[in-house]
């Protein structure tokens, strides 16, 4: 076994993630130029979410029995190729294959590189993976900052720079040394038995499956919503960009301390309440600077809530940890899907506005489950 370099591997956790918050908010970047339906678009951020779900749910056994580093390379590996090919995509039913591609191959490298940093940061879990996913607001920032400002909308200029980056990302793991599987060569059927028998496990997955469906929703539609209020589309990619990631980037910096001191449970509850207010205040104004404050604090409320939860899961499950990240992950990704779906059927007979308020009233449901997944933890 090569000797593990600490700082190589966390450079390669970093990447990958940053190549994930690329990806995750390359639909909604780019959406305006495919011409399609509502119901159309709706349908692409579908394939998107089943590819992520699909990688999710199967990825957590593969992690535990082979390792991290043959999941995070075999899903560079995808979102390369998926990357190059995005641009040579016509029509709908091949931007809906591409798109499967990338949520599949993001559904894999969001798994291992979360199980990754929770191996590193096992002392302060909360703390490394708020840091870790920072990255994620950084890939999220620059995709629709570049797209607007530095390549004047150029899709298929932007299509082309974040697969250099996968494919360097790609490169970096395939040659990184990583630790050997913490699960052994076959997942014990009593230690998963044990672990599904948890009811903190699905209130966690109903937790980042409500999370999620609110996070990808600002993601996939925002852009689209500004513009139909208004605002032209340089100011709305920039509201997205230096808005709502900038928001996620800053409230992970910030909370990274905040949570040496505080307990992850009691961050994710302040962040739901944050989060009805903030989204709700977001999608009832069409003056450019008042949406952008509105956006960047809806960013910063949502900022710890993905790695927050991922904290109490490893904390919670130290056994068969990435099967448990997969789960929980997995009924994310399912939130993307049924979030998309309903956004877009909605939006096509009633109109974009009333179809996003699935967000807030989400983040209302995520403040019940939060309470009631407290009891479970204090037994665990």
């Amino acid at each position: 076994m090569p000797k593990i370099n600490t700082r190589q591997l966390i450079l390669a956790a970093v990447l990958t993630i940053l190549v994930y918050g690329v990806i995750a908010s390359m639909l909604g970047t780019i959406m305006p130029t495919f011409k399609l339906t509502e119901e159309q678009n709706g349908n692409i951020a579908l394939a998107q979410a089943l590819g992520l779900v699909i990688a999710s749910l199967s990825v957590g056994p593969l992690i535990d029995a082979r390792g991290k580093k043959t999941a995070l390379v075999l899903g560079l590996g995808i979102i390369t190729a998926a990357l190059f090919s995005l641009p040579h995509a016509e029509g709908y039913g091949q931007h809906m294959a591409v798109f499967f591609g990338l949520g599949f191959g993001g559904g894999v490298i969001v798994t291992a590189a979360n199980s990754l940093a929770s191996d590193i940061g096992e002392s302060r879990r909360a703390t490394a993976l708020n840091l870790l996913n920072l990255f994620f607001g950084l890939g999220g920032l620059a995709t629709p900052f570049i797209a607007a400002n530095l390549l004047s909308g150029d899709a298929v200029a932007l299509c082309y720079l974040a697969a250099v980056l996968a494919a360097i990302t790609f490169l970096l793991n395939l040659v990184t040394p990583m630790p050997a599987p913490t699960g052994g060569q076959s997942v014990k059927l009593s230690e998963a038995a044990r672990l599904l028998g948890r009811p903190s496990l699905y209130l966690l997955a109903l937790f980042l499956f409500l999370y999620v469906a609110c996070e990808v929703g600002v993601w996939n539609w925002l852009t689209k919503y500004l513009i139909g209020r208004g605002i032209p589309e340089t100011s709305a990619l920039n509201i997205l960009s230096l808005g709502f990631a900038l928001g996620l980037l800053v409230g992970r910096v910030v909370v990274s301390r905040i949570l040496i001191n505080v307990s992850s449970i009691n961050v994710t509850l302040a962040s739901s309440v944050l989060m009805a207010v903030t989204t709700y205040l977001m999608l009832n104004t069409s003056d450019p600077t008042i949406a952008w404050i509105a956006v960047f604090c809806a960013g910063l409320s949502m900022a710890p809530v993905f790695p927050t939860t991922l904290a109490i899961v490893g904390d919670t499950f130290p056994r068969m940890t990435a099967t448990a990240f997969g789960i929980v992950i997995t009924c994310g990704w399912i939130g993307l899907a049924v979030s998309s779906r309903i956004i877009g059927s909605i939006a096509n007979s009633s109109g974009l506005g009333r179809a996003l308020l699935l967000i807030p009233v989400f983040s209302v449901v995520m403040i019940l489950v939060n309470l009631g997944l407290r009891p479970t933890l204090k037994k665990a």
